[in-house]
């Protein structure tokens, strides 16, 4: 390959970085469908080669790949429901039991923390807390007429939630498309690439492939059963904010230690406020401690491998270094292109090891 083509591909790649920023707010809902289609174009895959038989073979039927692609939407769409239908009546209990457990925490604050920051800060909070509480219970009364709060939104805020909507509608239209002609458009890219690197480049793609592949699908895994497990164990320790705060905690399991950091404060805070004593907290600790076990010795190896290649380091600094420099859009694109750039340097470190340049 000569220096113009290479000059080529390097303002081509310049080209389509520029355009991901320019185009960052509308790219979101194309790239939650990419990444949907992406996990599940495998199992479309599968259901387009099913061949059912009845009748002594007698009669036989293939689903096409739209048959397919409809009934993998609407799994998608009945697990999602189904979260709605379990988590949402969960959280608003959970809630509810917050806005009525407030005279106790703020007893407790009260009580405890107001005469140990006087004693040693010389600090006096001095905090209405009757006030609050009438704050937080008047809008958690309002919250529940939620026909009045979307008439007010819309009023308000007609095109913010058009938009909204848009982009909602938009995700599994585009997802639709996208898993119909998935196998077409990597075709077509295949027949696009100069035949001098396709061999390299098909290569390349399918490690990023495997990265992307065990990434993506183990670390949901992971996700919802630690979020499982979380919630259960903080709800059998007693805490009364087990299910959001163990359901946070596993799903922001995939930044490291993240999770493990805000749901061990959160949880910790919270037993404080609930138990009044340390004793208690040793439990909620335990649940934590056993997480942790857990997740990097057995859910984490078996469900991701260690394929993978990307540090922990590295995947915050994607995280970061994405949303500072195209916002949600960066932060869906840190970890497939973090991997797809570990994997560009796993193959130019074997050219290098090669190459007489190292060995001369």
């Amino acid at each position: 390959m000569d220096n113009r083509t290479h000059y080529l591909w390097w303002i081509a790649g310049l080209a389509i970085c520029g355009l991901i920023y320019l185009l960052g707010p509308i790219l979101t809902p194309f790239l939650i469908a990419a990444i949907l289609a992406y996990i599940t174009n495998p199992l479309v895959n599968k259901i387009d080669t099913l061949h059912f038989s009845v009748f002594n073979n007698r009669f036989s039927y293939s689903p096409s790949r739209i048959i397919a692609t409809l009934i993998v939407m609407l799994l998608l769409l009945a697990l999602l429901l189904l979260i709605l239908v379990i988590v949402v009546p969960l959280m608003q209990k959970e809630f509810l039991l917050i806005s009525q457990k407030l005279p106790v925490y703020f007893n407790t604050v009260k009580n405890f923390l107001e005469p140990w920051l006087l004693k040693n800060f010389g600090v006096a909070l001095n905090i209405d807390y009757a006030q609050i509480q009438q704050i937080v219970t008047e809008n958690w009364q309002t919250a529940g007429n939620f026909a009045k709060q979307i008439a007010l939104g819309i009023g308000s805020h007609g095109l913010a939630i058009l938009g909204w909507l848009a982009n909602l509608i938009l995700i599994p239209l585009v997802l639709f498309y996208l898993l119909v002609d998935w196998n077409v458009i990597i075709a077509k890219i295949n027949h696009l690439l100069p035949r001098k690197v396709l061999a390299k480049t098909v290569e390349i793609a399918s490690d990023i492939d495997a990265v992307l592949a065990e990434f993506l699908r183990g670390q949901l895994a992971v996700m919802l059963l630690m979020s499982v497990f979380y919630a259960t164990g903080l709800w059998m320790a007693g805490l009364e904010l087990a299910l959001p705060i163990g359901v946070l905690s596993g799903l922001l399991g995939f930044v490291p230690y993240l999770g493990i950091g805000l749901g061990l404060g959160l949880a910790t805070l919270s037993g404080l406020l609930q138990f009044g004593n340390l004793n208690d907290l040793i439990p909620v600790l335990i649940v934590f401690g056993l997480g942790q076990v857990v997740e990097s010795m057995i859910l984490t190896p078996y469900l991701v491998g260690d394929r993978i290649g990307l540090h922990p380091l590295v995947v915050i600094f994607a995280l970061m270094a994405g949303g500072q420099l195209f916002g949600f859009t960066g932060v869906l694109l840190a970890l497939p292109v973090s991997a797809a750039i570990a994997v560009g340097f796993r193959h130019a470190r074997q050219r290098y090891l090669s190459s007489n340049l190292y060995n001369g």
